[in-house]
């Protein structure tokens, strides 16, 4: 019988007993630690080996944890680069949502969630193209597109309602073209090439009118 359960006294009495709180919150917390190692192990090494060049054994020697250990955690590579992939995708996800739901002007608020898409999707440019490919499938990323557009559709239509934006298109059709215009950030290597990127692409979002103003100033 499990030690977490059970002590025996002297007398030869059985006492059950609960976990304390604490240590349960320990071990979850270790466990979590762990899946952490693992998930970034296995991403770093694909990154230099390749999607196909990666095995368990390779994951667990550079994680300094055994096999077996291993295995408890996860089935195989892939599903490790999963989990990975399904983080990344939940902490891209959390921190643009930050920006959307924040104070201020709609159409401020637009272009600072622009721009952090920009540089989700710059930072992805040196990931092996394979592995990209692997990933993408996964039903959680089109899930996470969808947030994403009607995150964007939501701001554009608040800033056109305010006079800020156009709003001769319809705010879906809008997000479409920002957030495919901004797939173009993959090619981008520079801060600066970036930023230009970002105002060409805003800069769209409003009326031929306001544009004339702007650029007049």
């Amino acid at each position: 019988m499990s030690i977490v359960k059970i002590f025996r006294r002297t007398s030869g009495a059985v006492y059950r007993c609960h976990v304390p709180k604490l240590w349960n919150e320990t071990i979850e917390s270790h466990r979590r630690d762990v899946r952490d190692a693992v998930m970034e192990t296995a991403a770093s090494l694909v990154f230099e080996h390749g999607l196909r060049g990666v095995t368990m054994a390779q994951i667990a020697e550079r994680a300094g944890i055994g096999r077996a250990t291993l295995y408890k955690y996860f089935s195989d590579v892939d599903a490790i680069l999963h989990a990975w992939h399904a983080r990344q995708v939940d902490g891209h996800l959390r921190a643009l949502r930050e920006i959307h739901d924040g104070a201020g002007d709609p159409a401020d608020r637009i272009t600072s969630v622009l721009r952090a898409y920009a540089r989700i999707v710059q930072k992805t440019r040196s990931h092996d193209t394979d592995l990209v490919k692997f990933l993408h499938p996964d039903q959680q990323v089109h899930d996470a597109q969808r947030e994403l557009h009607d995150m964007v559709a939501q701001l554009i239509a608040e800033a056109a309602d305010a006079g800020k934006l156009r709003a001769d298109v319809d705010a879906s059709e809008l997000a479409s073209y920002c957030l495919h215009a901004l797939n173009a950030a993959a090619t981008v290597t520079s801060n600066k090439a970036l930023d230009r990127l970002v105002t060409v692409t805003v800069d769209g979002l409003r009326s031929s009118r306001r544009r004339v103003g702007l650029a007049r100033k």
